[in-house]
């Protein structure tokens, strides 16, 4: 499963078409140079708006928009059961036993209610009247959206006693809406193909499909949600017919099913299982305040940083919210009212900050209301204040319940807090020495550093190498313009369970935090970023992966707004050097090197580190006129010259380079606990599970 989505750069993009007005004298305004796109024309015209991207995450958003509407059937209670099924030739399959689209004339728009929601934008369920009570799809463009976006979408109805069928082509009817029989089901099936004329590649990722569809079982108590990959399987489902289901045809392709019954205290536990808590019951708490639906559950573990996952109608909200505002306000107060009397806290003590309960928590915050404001298109922000007061009191009036009920969780919570306040005190007084005293503001820059000699962050380049032999080469090869060079010294701290003023310490870390300007923890400071290419250059061996896995830890942990701001860069080093007479190649995999080799792979190969001339094979007649192959194995950066590294690595004309991004960050916070944290039999698990998946350079 990819947790970080490294993304090369330079990697051409598809080109939107240019609308041309007609009429209209050159640079005169009138009425003629407004152009008008009729119905769905707008959204092919610019897709970006309404998915937010044509690369891979807008593909995906595709089958969320479907799902969505089958999901809000659900949270309803009008459907139990969904299947996503992905098909043969890019097709994809949605079903839902809800109550089925309306078919009957719309009064508005003189069709069938089924084609005004397939084919006009902010038409639904979800603006007004009972049809929805709760809605995560409030922005209205839904399923009209995808429909504009494939090329080929058919929906099918059953209710009412009948099946339902209409076809579609790039948003548009292909005919009339018909009955093709009588059936005793009920529920909506839509099956679509994105279109390749808008989406850089059409390629689904099952794993990636399976993430979102569990966080959405979890969110939605008692609901089914079956996933099935059947792109091998060679069926066809297309066709109108009586199934709702095709899963029984299916048993040979992988699926996943998820059900819970727990809700939120299932997700809190799939969470938290592979780290150590601290208490044994889970927090839990459901209702209503204000015609706001409160869910909240959350349980503290054995660690320093804390996992607060928020929703609202189902959306995750990363950026979090009022609701959140809410939690954390009723979190601190209740934890302290409680301490206070005589639990945990002395008179002459100060406070829990909000810092200190937060410290080693999972939970998650979802709420439920009817009239939803989110901050921006992406619905990252809850923006409903009604949502806070709602949090606050529901959950506030719980937690103590829960800490009069549960003394001994009680105990261990406040304890966990009061263990987070001495540590803060301690930290914070060796951090006030070490990042208010001058070792990191006005600090001059590390003597290491070879700094570039622009001073615009917007074209300079931080390449971070491992040790002085690379970092010579670098540094010689460089553009001393525009490339600043780093090199480390071993292997930086683990910083997944290291306090701040233990990082501050190490001197490594304290140099790339001088070198990058930002500070680091409460003074953090992103606009003062010096370099906005930050290049982690290792070596392609064990040891280069593992001082990689090290930086990607302290950059996703201290300084995860520099990965979110794209700023984060993978060097692309070749691993081979073919020479052919004079002609001078370099492969970046064996299979390049095998393409580059070509026919040639049958004359004298030399490998450097591996053959000799004098080891090779005995030649006959037609191999001794061809000119040797010279293979060069490269283990480091360190091995290749000033002009070799140059060429093949910094050039930005020549190099690849691979972006760091956050894929999903639930996904990543997981791995970087297992890999990086000190559970090892968790660690051992996740090597035996995904040893397959290993590219070994044995």
């Amino acid at each position: 499963m990819a947790f970080f989505n490294f993304v090369a750069e330079n990697k051409a993009k598809n080109q939107e078409k240019k609308a041309t007005p007609e009429g209209g004298k050159k640079g005169s305004y009138d009425a003629s140079s407004i152009t008008v796109l009729e119905g769905l024309e707008a959204v092919r015209r610019r897709p970006g708006m309404y998915i937010g991207t044509t690369g891979p995450d807008g593909l995906h958003h595709l089958i969320w928009e479907v799902f969505d509407n089958s999901r809000d059937e659900a949270m309803g209670t009008f459907a139990n059961d969904i299947e996503v099924v992905l098909l043969p030739e890019n097709a994809v399959r949605v079903a839902d036993n809800g109550r089925g689209i309306p078919v009957d004339i719309h009064k508005q728009t003189k069709v069938s209610a089924l084609e005004t929601v397939m084919t006009t934008l902010h038409a639904g369920g979800k603006f007004g009247g009972d049809g929805y009570k709760v809605s995560g799809g409030l922005h209205g463009v839904g399923v009209s959206v995808v429909n504009a976006l494939s090329t080929t979408l058919r929906a099918e109805v059953h209710r009412d006693g009948g099946a339902y069928v209409q076809d579609y082509a790039r948003g548009k009817k292909k005919a009339a809406i018909k009955k093709v029989g009588t059936s005793k089901l009920h529920g909506t099936v839509i099956t679509f193909v994105a279109d390749g004329d808008i989406f850089e590649k059409i390629e689904y990722d099952f794993e990636k499909i399976v993430s979102h569809l569990r966080e959405q079982a979890y969110l939605v108590k008692g609901l089914r949600i079956t996933i099935i990959d059947a792109r091998e399987s060679g069926i066809n489902f297309t066709e109108a017919g009586s199934e709702l289901y095709v899963r029984e045809y299916l048993s040979d392709s992988p699926s996943q099913t998820f059900y819970f019954e727990g809700g939120l205290r299932s997700l809190v536990s799939f969470y938290n299982r592979n780290l150590k808590p601290i208490h044994k019951n889970i927090f839990y708490i459901e209702k209503e305040v204000d015609q706001v639906a409160v869910e909240v559950a959350l349980q503290y573990v054995d660690d320093i940083t804390s996992r607060v996952l928020a929703f609202a109608n189902n959306i995750y909200n990363s950026e979090g919210g009022t609701h959140v505002t809410g939690f954390r306000t009723a979190l601190t107060r209740t934890l302290n009212a409680y301490a206070r009397k005589g639990n945990g806290l002395k008179e002459s003590e100060e406070n829990f900050t909000g810092e200190d309960v937060l410290e080693g928590l999972t939970a998650v915050v979802s709420v439920k209301m009817r009239e939803i404001q989110f901050e921006g298109q992406t619905k990252g922000k809850l923006g409903s204040v009604e949502a806070r007061g709602a949090v606050e009191t529901a959950f506030g009036e719980a937690l103590a319940m829960f800490f009069e009920e549960n003394p001994d969780d009680a105990r261990a919570i406040i304890s966990k807090a009061a263990l987070a306040l001495k540590a803060r005190k301690a930290a914070k007084a060796a951090k006030d020495s070490v990042l208010r005293k001058g070792a990191l503001e006005g600090m001059s820059l590390p003597g290491k550093l070879a700094d570039c000699q622009s001073k615009l962050a917007s074209e300079s380049e931080l390449f971070v190498v491992e040790g002085d032999s690379a970092g010579g080469s670098a540094k010689q090869g460089r553009d001393r313009r525009t490339q600043a060079i780093l090199p480390l010294r071993g292997k930086i701290l683990n910083v997944e369970r290291a306090r701040l003023d233990k990082m501050i310490a190490s001197e490594q870390i304290r140099n790339l935090v001088v070198a990058l300007g930002t500070a680091i923890g409460d003074v953090f400071d992103i606009s003062k970023l010096r370099y906005h290419k930050i290049i982690l250059a290792t070596d392609a061996d064990v040891d280069g992966a593992h001082i990689r896995t090290l930086l990607l830890t302290l950059f996703y942990r201290h300084f995860r707004a520099i990965i979110e701001g794209g700023f984060i860069y993978i060097a692309q080093p070749p691993l081979y050097k073919i020479k052919k007479g004079k002609e001078i190649a370099y492969a970046y995999s064996d299979e390049e090197k095998n393409k580059i080799l070509g026919k040639e792979a049958n004359t004298v190969v030399e490998e450097s580190e591996e053959a000799s001339v004098e080891e090779s094979q005995e030649e006959d007649e037609s191999t001794k006129k061809q000119p040797k192959v010279r293979i060069q194995r490269y283990k480091g950066l360190g091995e290749m010259n000033p002009e070799e590294l140059w060429e093949t690595t910094m050039d930005p004309q020549n190099r690849i380079l691979k972006q760091v991004t956050i894929e999903d960050a639930q996904d990543a916070e997981q791995i970087f606990g297992i890999l990086m944290g000190e559970d090892v039999s968790s660690r051992k698990s996740f090597i035996q599970s995904n040893a397959k998946l290993a590219n070994l350079d044995i």
